[in-house]
């Protein structure tokens, strides 16, 4: 995330009045289940790590744009959480995120990989079967598969399912055939003007990021249920020329959460605030004073009031 402070501002997100003739723009939203890699091939799209990412399902949370510009065209990638059954108001959310990509797509890349079953979340897939726009299936982690033959095997059970997509076998974390999936979504980009400022690369303010890098931290540092019950909100961000100030809350739903993640003695929201200032300082280029607290809000994944304040609903 180096450098990359200074393209991500709101007021940078007008578009510019004078484009090259034939201009091409169009967003390209990217869906499918949790954990087949969405995110890592959202920052190979975009060339620039946008979207956190972990080994863990339900990584993301929130519908986030990237944007690559040329004076040729403008693609406006989205990022989406996984698809799933709600369990909870916050997931309920969370697929309104990714159910929302299908109305607003002018190309629609359905993300599944090589081990996954066809008819996981089928609901969801039949709506994508349905899609009168171009829907590009990209069967992700080939890496994985032994032999040619298995592969034949893989696409051809996809062919069914989704007639109409065309096919892209890739390997995101190797970068394998993201180079031709690039092209052919240029390709299929409508006649456009950009619809955001040329120089804009994604629609999120900087504290946005200041508070997926925490929870980045949260998820590769603690198991089962604690990350997922935790939220990150930036109270206080006092940005200077030489340094910036952070205050961030992490809130849990538990006061046994808040014990785990505090640790004996501070030690384990110590290692999370040392190795989130880091990647922070990076961020910004610059000092980062970073202080972290933890606060319980019961329940907050179901009330939709605290939704709200942590902006998952309008």
């Amino acid at each position: 995330m180096e450098g990359l402070k200074n393209r991500i501002e709101v007021d940078n997100l007008q578009p510019e009045e004078k484009v090259t003739e034939g201009h091409r723009a169009g967003f390209v939203n990217i869906v499918g289940n949790p954990n087949v890699g969405k995110s890592t091939l959202m920052n190979d799209l975009v060339g620039e790590r946008i979207s956190i990412i972990t080994s863990k399902a339900q990584t993301t949370r929130h519908r986030i744009m990237g944007i690559v510009n040329t004076p040729e065209y403008q693609i406006v990638y989205s990022d989406t959480p996984g698809v799933l059954k709600p369990k909870y108001k916050l997931q309920e959310s969370m697929l309104g995120f990714s159910e929302g990509a299908l109305t607003d797509a002018d190309i629609l890349l359905y993300v599944t990989d090589v081990v996954e079953d066809p008819e996981k979340n089928a609901d969801f897939l039949d709506r994508v079967a349905k899609e009168k726009i171009p829907v590009l299936l990209v069967i992700n982690k080939i890496d994985l598969v032994k032999g040619n033959e298995q592969l034949e095997e893989i696409v051809e059970n996809w062919k069914k399912r989704l007639p109409n997509a065309e096919v892209f076998p890739t390997s995101a974390t190797e970068n394998f055939n993201v180079d031709n999936l690039k092209a052919r979504i240029v390709e299929l980009l409508p006649k456009s003007a950009p619809f955001f400022g040329k120089d804009a690369l994604t629609d999120k303010p900087a504290r946005f990021f200041v508070t997926e890098i925490i929870r980045e931290k949260l998820l590769l540092n603690y198991d089962k249920e604690i990350p997922y019950s935790t939220e990150v909100i930036v109270e206080k961000f006092d940005e200077k020329e030489g340094a910036i100030h952070i205050m961030a809350v992490i809130y849990v739903e538990r006061d046994s959460q808040k014990g785990i993640i505090i640790g004996k003695g501070g030690e384990k929201i110590k290692k999370i605030g040392i190795s989130a200032r880091q990647d922070i300082e990076k961020f910004f280029g610059k000092k980062v004073f970073l202080e972290l607290f933890v606060k319980v809000e019961k329940d907050w994944r179901n009330r939709e009031n605290k939704l709200r304040q942590f902006g998952y609903m309008e």
